[in-house]
């Protein structure tokens, strides 16, 4: 049980520490995908 509280611990660390890196990757992503999509039209 215990390491399994450290486990999410270290987790939730990890997410705080790429929540910036990750959600700039997201907003790149849809930025392309609109972008492709007003193209097509």
């Amino acid at each position: 049980m215990n390491s399994l509280q450290s486990t999410k611990t270290g987790l939730g660390l990890f997410v705080r520490l790429n929540w910036d890196r990750a959600l700039s990757a997201v907003t790149i992503l849809g930025a392309l995908i609109a972008g492709a999509w007003i193209g097509s039209l």
